[in-house]
C-alpha cells in the first residue's frame, strides 16, 4: 500500500508538468487546460446524481400507495427490498457488461430502465406491477450504475488524483438524495405520488444525452492519455470477465474474513438502505411529523454522510480498519436504540442530533472495508468488494421487507429500531474477530 501511495504521490507532483500525449506516430499533443477525464468525471457525477433520484422516493411513497390501493407496507417493502438485491447482485457483473461492451452503452441501458420503470408505475394497479417496475426494471438499472461505473471510470481515466475522485463520484449517491428528497418529498404532498415519480424518470432520461456524447468508454477514444499517466493503448473487449467474477466469489467464500465481512456489511445495509432510508419517512409520519420535515431530515443525513466518509478515509490510513468498523457499529447500535424516544411531531434537537451522527456513521464503514478486501484478497480485492456490496443489498433488501412486515404485525416500527440495534452490536463483534494477515505487504503488492 506505501509503494502505491508513494507512485500515487509522485505522479500527482508531475501533473503540473505533465501534457496528456497520444502515440508518437500521430505527431500531436492535447494542449488542453481542462483534461478530458474530468470533462468524465463531471458526467459521472452527474449521472450517478440522476440514477440515484429513485433511491429518494421509496420511503416517500409506502403511505401514500397504502393508502390508495391498500397494499399493505409489506407488499410495498417486498418491492423495495427486490430492488436493493437486484442492486447489489447486478453490481459484481457490472464492470464485466461494460469491459465488454462499453460504459456508455451499459449505462445508458441502465438509465433507461430506471426512467421505464419509474413511468411504468404511474399506471400499475396490481402490487405484482410494483415488483416489475420497482423491483426488477429499477434494481438492474440502479445496480448497472453502482461501484463499478464509478471505479471502471477513474481506473480508466484516472493515474493521479484517483483518491480524490472516487470520493467525489461516492459522494454522488448522497447529493442525489440531497436534491431529491426534499423536491421528491414536496410533490408528494402537494401534488400526489404520480407527479414524483415521473420526476425521476425525467431526471434519468435528461442524463442520457449527456452520457451519450460527453462519456467515452477509453481517454484512446479520444487520442489522450488518462490523466496523470502516459499513453495506452485501449484494449480489446474482455470475454470471460463474468466467470472470473464467479471464481473469485467461489475462492473467497472459502475463507474466514469474507463471511464476516460480507455479513458485518449486510448488516450496514440493513441498518442503512433497508431501515433509515426505507422506513424512517413512514415511522416519522406516525408520530405525526410532517412528511415535508421528516424527507428533509434524510437530507440532512446526505450533507453529513459526504463529511464522515471523507474523514473515515482519513482515519483508515492511520489506524487499524477492525477497530474502526466495531466502533462506528456499536455506536451506530446504540443510536437505534434511543430513535424510538426522539419520534415526535416536531423536529427537536435530540433529533436533530441523530440525524447528524447517522449521516456521519452511514457510509463511514466502506472505507475500512474496502481496506479490509485489500488487505485479505490482493489484486482480487475489487471483485470481492463487489460481492461483500452485493451482501449490503440484500441486508438492506431483508429489512426493507421485514421492515415493513414488522409495522403490520405490531403497529409500530419499535421493534424493528431494537432488532437491528443488536444486528448492529453483533457487526461490531463480527469486526474484531476477523484476522490479521501476518505479512499485509503481500496482499497489497498485487493493487497496483
Amino acid at each position: 500500500m506505501l509503494s502505491d501511495v508513494t507512485q500515487t504521490t509522485e505522479s500527482a507532483a508531475r501533473d503540473d508538468e505533465r501534457q496528456a500525449t497520444v502515440p508518437a506516430a500521430s505527431g500531436r499533443r492535447s494542449r488542453r487546460r481542462v483534461h478530458r477525464a474530468w470533462i468524465v468525471a463531471v458526467v459521472t457525477f452527474v449521472t450517478i446524481i440522476g440514477g440515484a433520484a429513485f433511491n429518494s422516493l421509496p420511503g416517500l411513497l409506502i403511505d401514500p400507495l397504502n393508502t390508495e390501493f391498500g397494499w399493505s407496507r409489506g407488499e410495498i417493502g417486498l418491492a423495495v427490498s427486490l430492488d436493493m438485491a437486484l442492486y447489489g447482485l447486478t453490481a459484481p457483473f457490472a464492470a464485466a457488461l461494460m469491459d465488454r461492451f462499453g460504459i456508455r452503452r451499459v449505462v445508458v441501458v441502465a438509465l433507461s430502465a430506471v426512467a421505464a420503470g419509474a413511468l411504468a408505475s404511474v399506471w400499475m394497479t396490481a402490487s405484482w406491477q410494483l415488483l416489475i417496475y420497482w423491483g426488477l426494471l429499477v434494481g438492474l438499472g440502479t445496480g448497472s450504475m453502482a461501484l463499478a461505473f464509478s471505479a471502471t471510470v477513474t481506473n480508466r481515466w484516472f493515474v493521479a488524483r484517483r483518491g480524490l475522485v472516487t470520493g467525489i463520484l461516492t459522494a454522488a449517491g448522497a447529493s442525489g438524495q440531497l436534491v431529491f428528497l426534499p423536491l421528491c418529498a414536496w410533490i408528494v404532498v402537494n401534488h400526489g405520488w404520480r407527479p414524483a415519480s415521473v420526476t425521476v424518470a425525467l431526471a434519468a432520461l435528461v442524463v442520457v444525452p449527456f452520457v451519450w456524447f460527453l462519456l467515452r468508454d477509453h481517454p484512446a477514444d479520444v487520442g489522450l492519455a488518462p490523466y496523470g499517466g502516459g499513453y495506452v493503448e485501449k484494449p480489446a473487449p474482455a470475454g470471460g470477465a463474468a466467470r472470473r467474477t464467479v471464481r473469485v466469489l467461489a475462492d473467497a467464500a472459502r475463507t474466514g474474513p469474507f463471511w464476516l465481512l460480507a455479513g458485518s456489511f449486510a448488516i450496514c445495509g440493513a441498518s442503512t438502505n433497508g431501515l433509515i432510508r426505507t422506513h424512517f419517512v413512514p415511522s416519522a409520519h406516525d408520530h405525526h411529523m410532517p412528511v415535508t420535515a421528516a424527507a428533509s431530515l434524510l437530507a440532512v443525513i446526505g450533507v453529513f454522510d459526504i463529511i464522515g466518509t471523507v474523514f473515515s478515509g482519513w482515519l483508515t490510513d492511520r489506524f487499524d480498519a477492525r477497530r474502526l468498523l466495531a466502533v462506528y457499529y456499536a455506536l451506530r447500535g446504540v443510536s437505534l436504540l434511543f430513535l424510538p424516544m426522539l419520534m415526535e411531531p416536531t423536529v427537536r434537537p435530540p433529533m436533530v442530533f441523530f440525524i447528524v451522527f447517522y449521516g456521519l456513521d452511514w457510509v463511514a464503514t466502506v472505507p475500512p472495508t474496502l481496506a479490509l478486501c485489500r488487505e485479505q484478497y490482493g489484486e482480487d480485492s475489487a471483485i470481492v468488494f463487489g460481492w461483500v456490496l452485493a451482501s449490503h443489498q440484500v441486508g438492506a433488501a431483508l429489512v426493507a421487507f421485514l421492515g415493513g412486515v414488522a409495522r403490520d404485525v405490531f403497529g409500530s416500527y419499535d421493534v424493528v429500531w431494537y432488532a437491528s440495534g443488536a444486528l448492529c452490536a453483533m457487526a461490531a463483534l463480527m469486526a474484531l474477530v476477523i484476522r490479521r494477515v501476518r505479512e499485509p505487504s503481500a496482499a497489497v503488492a498485487g493493487l497496483g
